[in-house]
Parts: C-alpha cells; sequence; structure tokens
C-alpha cells in the first residue's frame, strides 16, 4: 500500500479501514472524517484529547516574537498563536521500536497476513 519511508494518505488510511472494517469506502471515509473532526473541534474547545495506547493531543500556545521576512530581510511582528502537538504514549512508542513482525497492535495475530507490513 505505501512504502518504507514515505507516507500515508488519508485516502490510504480509509481503504485500510474499509479493507479491515468489511465496511464501505464511504463509510470508512465517513468513520475517519468523523475522528478527524472531533479532534480538531475539542483542540478548538482548548480541550485535550487523550487515546489510551496511542498518545494525546493537545494545544501549546506560542507567545508573540520577532521575526524577519527572509525575502527583504525586515523585521515583522510575529502575533501569538496556539499550535497542536501530539505526544506519542508508551504503548505507541514500544510498537514502532518492535521488530516488523511484531507491531501488529491485536497482539501479533495480523502478523501473519500477507500484507501486514504494509499497514
Amino acid at each position: 500500500m505505501n512504502t518504507p519511508g514515505g507516507s500515508m494518505t488519508k485516502a490510504e488510511l480509509v481503504e485500510e479501514v474499509s479493507r479491515v472494517s468489511d465496511l464501505t469506502k464511504k463509510h470508512s471515509e465517513v468513520i475517519v472524517d468523523t475522528v478527524f473532526k472531533s479532534i480538531i473541534d475539542a483542540l478548538h474547545r482548548g480541550e485535550k484529547i487523550e487515546l489510551r495506547g496511542f498518545g494525546s493531543f493537545r494545544l501549546r500556545k506560542r507567545e508573540p516574537r520577532k521575526g524577519r521576512n527572509p525575502k527583504t530581510g525586515d523585521k515583522v511582528d510575529v502575533p501569538p498563536k496556539k499550535v497542536p502537538y501530539f505526544k506519542p504514549g508508551k504503548e505507541l512508542k514500544d510498537l514502532i521500536n518492535r521488530e516488523p513482525a511484531d507491531q501488529s497492535m491485536d497482539g501479533g495475530a495480523a502478523a501473519a497476513a500477507p500484507d501486514a507490513a504494509a499497514v
């Protein structure tokens, strides 16, 4: 599905949800969109999202600062802003540092599937 060192697109994620759940791609897309929208909405409300075993999403505040326009060299004021931040959980860190055959989140049962390494 995707190459080692590459990146997974939203369309590939929808396809994987569809394949694993035996749902249509349309239903899978609604699920993926709903998860993303729920995370965004919670962050917008200033809430922290904690997904046990995966990680947490939260906002960090950046203070106003003086920046420089790279094209002209002029100093510019950069306003304060909030930026999303993801902190991986211990279980996720452990899973990505295991050998490839052990990376299945369901305890290894799917590791024998022919395309499990492509996930």
